[in-house]
């Protein structure tokens, strides 16, 4: 929505933004449901049983579709490829590890240019995210390619947890569903067209959380969505005030990292499983979490290597996603470094949920969202550090010059020195002898697309180039 409709919408009265997200609901729902969603289901979930070779062929088969596409359709790769000739460079572009890695910088400054020649892009859904930066991003998706993808999400992202698109549920999201400056409920509104209650995370402040809640249970919510940030702003309410007969089945987490004291809270709050998944807007890569709370990637979606600098990491090692869509043939991203970082598990045994899907031991954040250390080591992991029974809301990491460390953090009643102590501890454990800046705040402030981003590196170019971190989009 442009500044200037979305100016109009927040001067109408909650019940006609109701209407007007529901009209925007219908819409979205002719392009990601047909006649064959079902069949799509039925096909997702048969192919989880299929053999690792089976995936392996069916992967290989499609990567060499995508890269003759990419290289004889795609205007920014043709081109690309034009000019290594010209440069006398006779490597093949039928070896993946022939092409460059994609910067998420390059996809921005000319989106149409990675978009098929035989595509138009006025017959194509148009996606249009400002990322975690805030930073625009522009995809466009062919309507096959819509169902496909919110058929893997109702088999993977709902039927897995027992739930469907047709029960009501409720998001947490960035949305500007209601003005950030506005002080009374609701904070929210309802999407007929989805059955989906859209509930601001901008209003997450703890004295109108309760509305939050009363909402949920007045809506009949069945399960809820949203960032996992947002799911954990709301547990802490929920555990002292939720309604009587609010029942949910499940807890679903996008776009940030859970933390095992995130899940514990949501879960003891909500009485219901957590669960993790994956994704974004650019279509390459996707997981999620089983019932055994294994998060399995989606091999359908894209070739996922797991790189440190130009090298491929050991199994198991953490490093950068890059990855190859096998999705979107439209618009294929190839060797894409989509901004997060991650590890395979490190053994390739088959889930006790007897599904073949490959295995993620976690996702550990996004690039930016890593600390370095003076002798060049990369600390991801911090959510050990904020034990359960520590006495904050939320806390978040700051990293300013190798030697420098701030923690803003959110108390709650009954913060005492020794929490304070056991966070620098904790800290100093991981990072080394660094100073640890303690900033008491009242909140902790989101991204533009009301995310929230627990670890932040602040430190100069210079120095990431003098530790070895390779040239990126930060």
């Amino acid at each position: 929505m442009n500044e200037r409709l979305l100016q109009i919408y927040h001067l109408v009265p909650g019940a006609a933004r109701s209407i007007a997200a529901s009209l925007r609901g219908l819409y979205l729902r002719s392009w990601r449901y047909g006649s064959d969603t079902e069949e799509l289901v039925a096909a997702a979930h048969e192919r989880e049983r299929w053999s690792m070779e089976t995936w392996q062929t069916w992967q290989q088969e499609r990567l060499a579709y995508v890269l003759e596409r990419a290289a004889t359709r795609v205007p920014y790769y043709r081109d690309l490829w034009a000019a290594r000739r010209r440069n006398g460079d006779r490597a093949s572009w039928e070896l993946l590890a022939n092409w460059p890695v994609l910067e998420k910088e390059v996809l921005r400054r000319n989106p149409r240019a990675f978009v098929a020649d035989d595509c138009d892009v006025r017959r194509l859904f148009h996606e249009h995210t400002s990322g975690t930066s805030g930073t625009p991003l522009d995809m466009w998706w062919s309507r096959g390619t819509v169902r496909a993808w919110y058929a893997l999400f109702e088999a993977r992202w709902r039927r897995w947890y027992g739930v469907t698109r047709h029960d009501r549920w409720a998001i947490l999201g960035g949305q500007l569903v209601t003005p950030v400056r506005q002080a009374d409920p609701p904070f929210w509104v309802w999407n007929a067209g989805l059955n989906q209650l859209y509930m601001s995370s901008y209003h997450l402040a703890p004295k109108l959380l309760p509305y939050f809640l009363d909402a949920l249970r007045r809506y009949r919510i069945r399960y809820l969505f949203g960032y996992t940030s947002a799911l954990h702003a709301l547990s802490q309410t929920a555990s002292a005030h939720k309604p009587p007969d609010l029942r949910l089945s499940v807890a679903i987490t996008n776009a940030e990292p859970v933390r095992k004291y995130q899940r514990d809270a949501v879960a003891g709050a909500f009485g219901c499983p957590v669960r993790e998944t994956y994704g974004m807007a650019e279509v390459v890569a996707a997981a999620g979490e089983c019932e055994t709370g294994v998060l399995h990637l989606w091999p359908e979606v894209g070739w996922l290597e797991i790189m440190d600098g130009g090298d491929h990491v050991r199994r198991g090692d953490p490093g950068d996603f890059v990855c190859t869509g096998l999705f979107n043939v439209d618009m294929p991203l190839v060797r894409y470094r989509v901004g997060d970082r991650g590890a395979l598990t490190a053994d390739e045994r088959l889930c006790t949920c007897g599904r073949s899907l490959p295995t993620l031991a976690y996702i550990e954040g996004r690039i930016d969202d890593v600390l370095y250390t003076r002798d060049g080591r990369r600390v991801g992991r911090l959510d050990p550090v904020f034990k359960a029974r520590l006495a904050i809301r939320e806390a978040q990491v700051i990293q300013d010059t190798l030697d420098v460390v701030r923690v803003r953090y959110v108390p709650v009643e009954g913060f005492n020195d020794a929490d304070s102590d056991s966070i620098v501890t904790g800290v100093r454990a991981r990072m080394g002898s660094v100073q640890v800046i303690m900033e008491q705040v009242e909140a902790i402030p989101r991204t533009a697309n009301g995310k929230f981003r627990s670890v932040i590196c602040n430190l100069h170019p210079d120095e990431l180039r003098r530790l070895g971190v390779p040239n990126q989009s930060r």
